[in-house]
């Protein structure tokens, strides 16, 4: 059976969790951090998550382990027949880490120790957040999904990567999801899902442990 490595706290770790559920795959939850003890054996970069197959073998990456799971079990399908669709799948999953996601997660340590941080790291994070809204309201249609009727990766992908832009953004005063035409709906709608809403309440769950987690280690 699948065993997937990580902590309930982290958006990377729910990525692909939401895409065993969503495939209804067996899997085995193993909460851990990545300095624990070991990890290194699991994935060397000490990054969460990863993944053991039911073989044994090690992967790790969010994205490397959605790829694996659509690979493995392709039904139901989470990228779409098309080329280009598919394309554009993995390009909005792009686009939302590398210029919302990645830019936000820098200001996270002025979000835990509530310190105002200077303003050049503001002006560089809110320059890639404007490549990546204008990217999201050119590429996303949000009718009912991001690119229309078919629920794909991107829908999973986007929705735990605005848990950390939410966070970052708020340091800026900014609200990302409403500046992105007809996304603050389609959250609403994948936020009543019964598989967002158990790993949402994980999320919660875990979130006590977490904190004293990274209190530990300051």
């Amino acid at each position: 059976m699948i065993t997937l490595h990580g902590f309930a706290y982290s958006n990377y770790y729910n990525i692909p969790k939401h895409v065993l559920l969503y495939k209804g795959i067996p899997f085995t939850e193993d909460l851990v951090y990545g300095s624990g003890e070991g990890y290194e054996r699991l994935n060397p970069a000490r990054k969460v998550p990863s993944m053991t197959t039911s073989d044994g073998q090690h992967i790790a990456e969010s994205s490397v382990l959605c790829e694996y799971l659509e690979d493995m079990f392709p039904e139901p399908a989470l990228l779409p027949k098309d080329p280009f669709a598919r394309s554009r799948v993995r390009q909005i999953m792009r686009c939302a880490e590398l210029y919302l996601e990645l830019p936000c997660r820098r200001l996270l340590p002025f979000v835990f120790t509530q310190q105002t941080p200077p303003e050049s790291l503001c002006e560089e994070v809110n320059a890639m957040l404007d490549k990546g809204i204008a990217s999201l309201s050119e590429f996303c249609s949000c009718d009912p999904f991001l690119i229309g009727s078919e629920f794909t990766m991107a829908d999973i992908y986007v929705r735990y990567v605005l848990s950390v832009v939410d966070a970052g953004a708020a340091v800026l005063k900014r609200d990302i999801v409403s500046e992105i035409d007809g996304l603050k709906d389609w959250r609403s709608r994948l936020a009543g899902d019964p598989i967002s809403k158990q790993i949402d309440a994980d999320v919660e769950a875990n979130k006590e442990d977490f904190f004293a987690y990274i209190a530990s280690r300051n």
